[in-house]
């Protein structure tokens, strides 16, 4: 999909307010997106970036929030990062320009690079788990209130908002409501008593590349202070990483005991936001895990 006049004009004028560099834009060229956003490698007079624009439904603050979290993740210097320049609106579409990555060949110690600068990232702590502001998984709202244990957060801020929303829909049972209540009150006794977690939050097999030097980039956060096994889950899904990655992670930050049988858990909710926002197999997942605890 081509840029318009009107989204190129409010680019390079934001561009000229926020970094008082005059650019101009020579050709934007649609790069693999997602369901969410149209991306673009960005020619312009002062170099090569990256453009996110948003869809007609993506929320109006989608990309002020993954600027944000890019930011974080940044701060933490544990993870290289696409590093965010700016965002904008061009009337009621969002953009959102960052560093260009150029994908690379795979060095031979990519996993283990990327298990170790993740374990870092991991060891970024907080007093409590949340976040100063929500933001968004995909387009779906993440909320993000400071909480002091891990089970209410992720029962009443993560599983719970989306719980609701299939039971209202009906692609939930009476009875996988029951059962969801159930797991609520489990959580304390099926987690350890850990300290909250930097966390990338969305962090599977589309949301990582081999860049400069051929070493893992992470892109597309829903960040905040978690349990770190979120992360750990998340990668499981889709295909997962390559064992090279767990195991190494393992060796540099293990996992409480019992971890194992966590997994599924810790996936119910990403299994959730697509059940929300593709329904399908992804419901049957999410009931399965439900009666299975």
């Amino acid at each position: 999909m081509a840029l318009n006049d009107l989204l190129k004009i409010a680019i390079e004028n934001e561009w000229q307010k926020q970094k008082s560099d005059f650019v101009k834009i020579k050709q934007a060229s649609p790069v693999s997106g997602g369901d969410i956003c149209d991306s673009y490698r960005l020619e312009t007079t002062n170099g090569v970036f990256f453009l996110k624009t948003g869809k007609v439904n993506a929320p109006k603050d989608l990309f002020e929030k993954e600027f944000n979290g890019l930011e974080l993740l940044t701060e933490a210097k544990a993870i290289s990062i696409p590093q965010p320049l700016f965002y904008g609106n061009a009337g009621t579409q969002g953009f959102l320009v960052m560093e260009f990555i150029q994908r690379s060949p795979v060095q031979i110690n990519f996993w283990e690079s990327f298990a170790e600068k993740l374990a870092t990232l991991h060891q970024s702590s907080h007093t409590h788990f949340g976040l100063r502001e929500d933001n968004y998984i995909g387009i779906l709202p993440q909320q993000n209130n400071i909480v002091d244990n891990w089970p209410d957060f992720y029962a009443f801020q993560r599983l719970e908002p989306l719980i609701k929303q299939c039971a209202d829909s009906r692609s939930l049972s009476p009875e996988n409501i029951r059962q969801s209540e159930k797991l609520y009150k489990r959580l304390p006794e099926i987690f350890p008593v850990e300290k909250p977690s930097l966390i990338h939050g969305d962090l599977w097999g589309g949301n990582y590349l081999p860049g400069t030097h051929g070493m893992p980039f992470v892109f597309d956060p829903a960040a905040y202070f978690g349990n770190r096994e979120m992360d750990l889950a998340m990668t499981r899904l889709f295909g997962g990483f390559d064992r090279k990655f767990y195991w190494h992670y393992h060796t540099i930050f293990p996992l409480a005991p019992g971890w194992e049988e966590r997994v599924e858990i810790c996936q119910l909710y990403y299994l959730l936001v697509h059940a929300v926002l593709f329904g399908g197999g992804y419901l049957q997942q999410v009931r399965k895990i439900l009666t299975a605890f």
